[in-house]
């Protein structure tokens, strides 16, 4: 697996930073609620995010834009299989079982769902 899962903090600034599509750390300080973090806090986490490359940093003048580097997409897919494995010991029926049980699913929906997580997986494996 190349994509590392990021901490709750990190993920809050992507969320972010996926909504603005590109933005320097006062926009990204100015998307949170009262009280905000420091500007210092939001400027750390981005680095480390560009560190594990999720996102990438261009500089115009003095000053560091930020772009994700990573889709929204892809993370959710990583993050579903890693729920997949960590949870469900990769078992799809157990997985499904799960998810009718919370969300009261019918089975046209759990087939939708299974069909959609079956084909997200096999893309992933052509690619490695």
């Amino acid at each position: 697996m190349g994509m590392k899962t990021l901490t709750k903090a990190e993920e809050q600034i992507m969320q972010i930073l996926w909504e603005l599509k590109e933005g320097v750390v006062k926009d990204v300080v100015e998307q949170f609620e009262e009280p905000r973090p420091a500007y210092t806090t939001v400027a750390t986490v981005l680095k480390v995010l560009e560190n594990k490359g999720f996102v990438t940093c261009r500089k115009i003048g003095n000053t560091n834009l930020f772009f994700p580097e990573v889709k929204k997409h892809e993370y959710a897919r990583l993050q579903f299989g890693s729920l997949l494995k960590d949870y469900f010991n990769g078992s799809f029926p157990k997985l499904a079982t799960f998810f009718a049980k919370e969300n009261n699913l019918s089975i046209v929906e759990l087939e939708e769902m299974l069909k959609i997580t079956e084909s997200e997986l096999k893309k992933d494996d052509n690619k490695e």
